[in-house]
């Protein structure tokens, strides 16, 4: 029988970003159609609007060889370290988004004056024992695809730049941790296609 290639099924485009307090509920994942346009995040899940140029996911495992003096070659590796990131630059300028990138609790976002059209607000730096973890999560945009990160901490250099012909963003690189209880994170696949073989 001769071999043929099957058409890949892509992800295209950047899709969609949330935050969420620790311990937030999560979607309920649930599919229909192999979709889960029908499934929305709950309120908590706050999106970040758009972004530069999308999101990069990272999941990176070292490994060390073990050695014995009589081989060359390694008799084993060992997994010494997982490192798992979600890096990001959202345009969407706020006192909120500039916070949320500074590992900041939403106390540090108060008024110095006003109402509505009058309304002066301030967002200081967290000191060192404000700073909280946050929940991230993903969604493609033809929504047959999740990522939730569980416990999360902006460790990036949270950058913006103030220049012409471009809309100055706020740069994030999420480090994921694990939670005391379950895993630092999951993926999600509506229907047999994105379940793969």
């Amino acid at each position: 029988m001769p071999l043929s290639q099957a058409t890949p099924l892509l992800l295209r485009e950047p899709g969609f970003l949330f935050h969420a307090l620790l311990a937030s509920t999560e979607p309920l994942h649930a599919a229909a159609g192999s979709s889960y346009d029908a499934d929305p995040w709950p309120v908590a899940w706050i999106p970040w609007g758009p972004t530069q140029e999308g999101s990069v996911f990272s999941h990176s495992t070292n490994v060390e060889p073990i050695r014995v003096a009589e081989l060359f070659e390694a008799v084993a590796y060992s997994v010494t370290e997982v490192t798992t990131t979600l890096a990001f630059a959202v345009t969407n300028y706020t006192l909120h988004n500039l916070r949320r990138a500074m590992n900041a609790p939403s106390s540090l976002v108060t008024t110095v004056s006003g109402t509505a059209a009058t309304l002066s607000s301030k967002l200081e730096a967290p000191d060192p024992e404000q700073i909280v973890r946050s929940m991230i999560g993903w969604e493609s945009l033809d929504h047959t695809m999740r990522l939730v990160g569980r416990q999360c901490l902006n460790g990036g250099e949270v950058q913006s730049n103030f220049g012409r012909g471009a809309a100055a963003g706020i740069a994030t690189v999420w480090n994921f941790e694990r939670p005391a209880a379950g895993k630092a994170f999951a993926f999600y696949g509506a229907g047999v296609g994105r379940l793969g073989s």
